[in-house]
């Protein structure tokens, strides 16, 4: 079992900060329920300034009692504190712009809403009568329209906070993308509809202005307490986020003297202080790195293989080691966002954005394409096209996804490429980075995944397929032009020459043969493998002068015993 797998003594803390985590989302479920109850409140007034009283009735009884008070309140600081945390704890502040945005909106909610609070709750406890809505919108559409759309403007902001956190929480789930439009359509329609109500009751309001009874007034003592309270919150909320970057100064002038380099493909490196992830190090250098869930964990589009540098890393944390064991990660990967390294070291990120991972290491010359050793995997499903007559068009779309996507995983995971899907087929390549002795290694562990993938996929689809499905590959080694190829968006990173025309040949074998795998005697060579014990065939390749040696691997569990 990998060594990341043994118990951490980590794992307590990074408990601890998983509660955090919990914490927070719950605070900003609260803060969430509220919003949404305020403004269904607001968009009452598309009906009548009294159906806006009635609601306000029953938004009261939840909110105005001393337990819906304490748990309102109680989350907004709260929630306060963890976002000057995040603050804190982030060894740079380069990130998306949707987390920026994020951190920023709820860094600036308290000082967006400090005079409606002293407006209407603190104001209500010294004068001992409170606001309806009446007397609100006189205040905020006809007496000071200016504060009213500083108001609107702070509930806006406050909702696409409350949506951002949503959408980060949620997108890593597997049903998301099935709810999204009608989530999306809600998040749109909510504030809209309030601001709709807010409008209808103003124009009401100046209309008849009377019609509502006086305006109150306060007198200029509790004017003046009510001015101090929000002096004093503003300064206190501020001297905080001033607190969390004078902390985030100090530490960062105690970690400059040491440092860690964290190498990436194409000779890329950043150095940064002890404690940074390998994510934060990619924002920080402006390398582009993939991370679905935004760096917390809940997600592996980040992982990274380490190619030097391993030994005395810290080891994977709880949750780490669980996300890892999900996707039944090979040896030497790890979470970006989650490692920390000490010392230095070298890691490729494994998910491509186009400009990092094993895509980069040929980017300076793609035009031109690079030579290089490569050893490439070919594998094709046996008898689909007759499968696919006998199902329905989604049906045999929604198995050859789970077939590409478990083709695709082993790999990954074992450090190839995919170059291009064929149909059914696919083209993976190994050996972008690395010698032509451990390229060969991980094609020849692809194979082998790839086999124990389609026997999962058999059994949990048994209902589906009249015969297990079969696979036919090939694996050959050898030398290939390598580089950026295409047309416009059809440009991609992919390998021509004759190794690549020998393994299609050869997994063109394997399905003469009725046999799951042909290796070619350079990647047995190359690999160490001794099959002397399997069956030799030398095949002739149109084009090719020199016939090609092979072996042939009826069943790849055999393989595994080798």
């Amino acid at each position: 079992m990998q060594h990341w797998l043994r118990p951490s003594r980590e794992t307590k803390p990074r408990a601890i900060s998983f509660r955090w985590r919990e914490l927070r989302l719950a605070t900003g479920l609260v803060l969430g329920t509220f919003l949404l109850t305020h403004f269904s409140n607001h968009a009452l007034g598309l009906i009548s300034i009294d159906a806006m009283e009635q609601g306000r009735a029953w938004f009261n009884l939840l909110w105005r009692n001393p337990l819906g008070t304490m748990l309102l309140y109680g989350s907004l600081f709260t929630h306060f504190l963890m976002a000057l945390q995040a603050l804190y704890r982030r060894r740079t502040l380069r990130m998306p712009w949707r987390e920026a945005a994020q951190l920023a909106l709820g860094l600036s909610l308290p000082f967006l809403v400090i005079s409606h609070v002293v407006g209407t709750r603190v104001e209500w406890s010294l004068t001992g009568w409170g606001s309806g809505y009446p007397e609100v919108v006189r205040n905020l559409w006809v007496r000071a329209p200016e504060i009213g759309l500083r108001q609107t403007i702070a509930l806006i902001i406050a909702w696409l906070h409350g949506c951002l956190g949503i959408f980060f929480w949620l997108r890593a789930k597997t049903w998301f993308a099935r709810y999204a439009l009608l989530l999306y359509t809600g998040a749109v329609l909510v504030p809209v509809l309030a601001l709709l109500g807010f409008v209808s009751a103003g124009k009401e309001i100046a209309r008849a202005p009377d019609q509502y009874g006086p305006a109150m007034r306060v007198s200029s003592t509790v004017a003046d307490k009510l001015a101090d309270i929000n002096t004093g919150l503003y300064a206190g909320f501020a001297a905080l986020v001033l607190g969390a970057f004078i902390a985030r100064i100090i530490r960062s002038s105690l970690l400059k003297a040491r440092s860690v380099r964290i190498v990436y493909p194409n000779n890329q490196s950043v150095s940064v202080p002890p404690g940074f992830s390998v994510l934060e190090a990619s924002r920080l250098a402006g390398i582009p790195h993939v991370s679905v869930c935004g760096g917390r964990g809940r997600c592996s589009t980040c992982r990274v293989r380490l190619i030097d540098g391993e030994e005395g890393q810290p080891p994977p944390t709880g949750q780490e080691r669980a996300t890892l064991a999900r996707i039944k990660a090979g040896e030497h990967v790890r979470l970006a966002c989650q490692f920390r390294p000490v010392h230095d070291v070298a890691v490729v990120p494994i998910l491509s954005t186009g400009r990092q991972g094993v895509t980069s290491l040929v980017r300076g010359i793609a035009g031109q394409g690079q030579e290089r050793e490569i050893a490439v995997l070919f594998c094709d499903l046996r008898g689909f096209t007759t499968m696919a007559e006998r199902h329905l068009p989604f049906d045999t779309v929604f198995i050859l996804n789970r077939y590409f996507e478990m083709v695709g995983e082993c790999v990954e995971n074992a450090g190839g490429y995919i170059d291009k899907f064929i149909g059914d087929g696919v083209l993976a390549l190994f050996g972008l980075k690395g010698t032509p002795q451990e390229s060969a290694r991980q094609a020849v562990d692809a194979a082998l995944r790839i086999h124990a993938g389609l026997k999962l996929l058999n059994r949990q689809y048994a209902s589906e397929f009249e015969k297990p499905l079969k696979i036919a590959m090939s694996l050959h080694a050898g030398p290939a032009i390598v580089g950026e190829m295409g047309y416009g968006q059809a440009t991609g990173l992919t390998a021509v020459g004759d190794t690549i025309n020998a393994a299609s040949r050869l997994e063109g074998l394997a399905k003469e043969l009725d046999a799951e795998l042909v290796i070619s005697d350079d990647i047995a060579t190359r690999a160490g493998l001794d099959l002397s014990d399997c069956e030799r065939s030398t095949v002739s390749i149109r084009g090719r002068a020199a016939p090609l040696d092979s072996w042939i691997i009826p069943e790849v569990e055999k393989l595994a015993r080798v």
